[in-house]
């Protein structure tokens, strides 16, 4: 019985991977309902494993459940935005500072050879955003606060929603790689105050883009 159950995880939890994925390459729109039938008929599955998968991502707020209705992919309004930015603006600063307290050298030079090769990526939109996210996760890790992490990890989720609205306007690029060259200038002088506003700032200037 617990080899079966363990099955039974492992496949609804690849199944919201996979929708997750879609949704993030908006294969799956924002505000479009899920097909149910015909999703657990393309991957092979019953609707039990497809529907677990379906309450995975409710709870990560990237799909919406409606009673007798199904499930939507999440839309985003302003204020839910303007609410995910400001938190993920408290969260990384506090997580920053921490690093620019405590971090060894050898994190700071990781760190720095992650902001590089972001510098080298400005002109490759998918790379840029791969590793733009990587940086922002390895500050969190690096502060080692596992709470902090998973409401991070949870809010980015849904800020993905919009993500294309906002990393890739015109210039947004460019400014972003500016903002954390403050934020790694502050990282690498250990200035815990500096590198939390320099965070602050760059959610700030995000979020402007993404209206």
């Amino acid at each position: 019985m617990p080899h079966a159950t363990l099955n039974h995880r492992a496949l609804y939890e690849e199944v919201a991977e996979q929708l997750r994925q879609r949704i993030f390459q908006r294969e799956l729109e924002p505000g479009s309902w899920i097909d149910e039938l015909r999703i657990a008929e393309e991957f092979g599955i019953s609707r039990t494993p497809l529907r677990e998968a379906l309450k995975v991502l409710a709870t990560e707020g990237l799909v919406t459940m409606k009673v007798r209705r199904g499930a939507y992919v999440t839309e985003t309004s302003e204020k839910d935005l303007r609410d995910i930015y400001h938190l993920l603006a408290l969260l990384e600063s506090d997580a920053a500072a921490e690093v620019a307290r405590a971090a060894s050298g050898a994190e700071l030079a990781e760190l720095q050879a992650l902001h590089d090769e972001l510098e080298g990526a400005a002109d490759q939109h998918e790379r840029f955003f791969a590793l733009n996210e990587h940086f922002h996760i390895r500050v969190l890790e690096l502060a080692d606060n596992r709470w902090r992490q998973q409401m991070v990890g949870d809010l980015r989720k849904v800020m993905k929603l919009n993500r294309h609205n906002s990393l890739f306007k015109r210039g947004r690029i460019a400014d972003s790689l500016a903002e954390h060259r403050a934020i790694m200038a502050a990282l690498r002088e250990r200035q815990p105050e500096a590198a939390a506003q320099a965070v602050r700032e760059h959610f700030a200037n995000g979020l402007q883009a993404a209206g």
